[in-house]
């Protein structure tokens, strides 16, 4: 009986080691922070198509998902009222979208836009703004969402007054708005993290990553499209660890020096996903004196990282532009009450940007990631 007993146990064991394999290998093979979303890595830099390669059949656009106001007054081509209400007011990001807000509105010159809205980022205050001035009357409204189910009602409030809405850098729930500009997808953003890791380190580099956490929505979708881009395009590089930083200065800082303590020469490049994580990196590698050793590369706006950038410490920060991102909107929007962007529309005209492309139904497409560096970085400030 001891016998048997023992050699139940014994197979027991062998079964829970064996499915701890099968664990351990799926967990490689995906980044145990993604979610269930697929994947959908961007072409690698100078791809050729084979020989035998035949043209793919051209994806089938999804549907427009947006809302719609209720009898709009026709105001196409007459001079209409604007107003932007964003997560806060205050701070450099959302100075520099309100810059190119007012940029596109004189160009335009039929357009008067107002930036307005609370002094930190409070949903229950940012409805409270965008319900006063649907109450005075404007004829468009611009939103940056801090929630985007709790301020859907107050946006489908706004369609209903026959007032038109368009969103950017954080949506709503689509049906509470005509149009969301999106500033970059997740496997853009993804393949200029990696695409700048390898040109400054090589094709066989060695990186780790500091992140707030690892279901945190963005960064979890940006890790994954970049352990996917890199797979596909830097088999040879090695991935050595991801770590938790919650979104924490000091918490980033030490993270990252542990990551350069552990890994010594064998670690390349360090990538911050927040604009935390990725000044506190390079602080970090500049305190170790291995700046030149390290790349420091990740999501940041400019001016913290003017000094690191300065130094050579940092050759590059990803990011988008906002000045784009509300000189866009603008556009959208007016575009949206001429008539000339409709729910049938594949792109729409945005001024000194060009022709962009509508994508996901309702959403206008910026275009690919920005690259700040050294010869740039100075003509930004946020």
């Amino acid at each position: 009986m001891r016998k048997v007993t023992m050699l139940v146990l014994l197979c027991t064991m062998a079964l829970a080691l064996s499915l701890a394999t099968v664990v351990q290998a799926q967990d490689v093979a995906r980044w145990d922070g993604a979610d269930e979303l697929p994947v959908n890595p961007l072409e690698c830099p100078n791809a050729e198509p084979a020989a035998d390669a035949t043209p793919e059949m051209a994806m089938e656009m999804p549907a427009y998902d947006g809302g719609q106001p209720t009898n709009p007054p026709d105001l196409a081509g007459q001079p209409i009222t604007i107003v932007d209400i964003p997560k806060l007011i205050g701070i450099g990001y959302f100075d520099a979208t309100a810059k190119g807000m007012q940029e596109a509105a004189a160009e335009l010159g039929n357009v008067t836009v107002i930036n307005d809205g609370p002094t930190a980022a409070n949903i229950d205050d940012q409805i409270t703004f965008i319900d006063n001035y649907i109450t005075q009357g404007v004829n468009g409204v611009l939103f940056a969402a801090n929630d985007p189910v709790a301020i859907a009602p107050v946006l489908t409030k706004a369609l209903e007054a026959g007032i038109h809405v368009v969103g950017y850098d954080a949506n709503s729930e689509p049906g509470a708005r005509e149009w969301f500009v999106n500033q970059a997808e997740f496997n853009g953003i993804a393949k200029a993290l990696i695409d700048q890791m390898a040109a400054e380190k090589g094709e066989e580099a060695s990186f780790a990553i500091v992140t707030s956490t690892f279901t945190t929505p963005n960064q979890a979708r940006w890790i994954a499209e970049m352990q996917a881009y890199q797979a596909k395009c830097y088999p040879n590089m090695t991935w050595l660890e991801t770590v938790e930083a919650q979104e924490d200065a000091k918490l980033s800082f030490d993270q990252a020096t542990t990551l350069i303590n552990k890994y010594g020469d064998d670690l390349d490049g360090l990538f911050g996903m927040t604009s935390v994580a990725t000044p506190a990196s390079a602080d970090a590698v500049t305190q170790a004196g291995q700046c030149g050793n390290v790349a420091v590369v990740g999501l940041a706006t400019p001016n913290p990282m003017k000094p690191f950038v300065a130094a050579d410490c940092v050759k590059s920060v990803v990011l988008w532009n906002p000045v784009d991102l509300g000189y866009a909107a603008v556009y959208v929007l007016r575009a949206v009450v001429d008539g000339e962007l409709t729910p049938e529309s594949t792109s729409v005209m945005a001024g000194r940007l060009g022709e962009l492309t509508v994508v996901n139904g309702s959403e206008i497409l910026l275009g690919p990631a920005f690259v700040f560096n050294k010869e740039n970085i100075e003509g930004f400030d946020f």
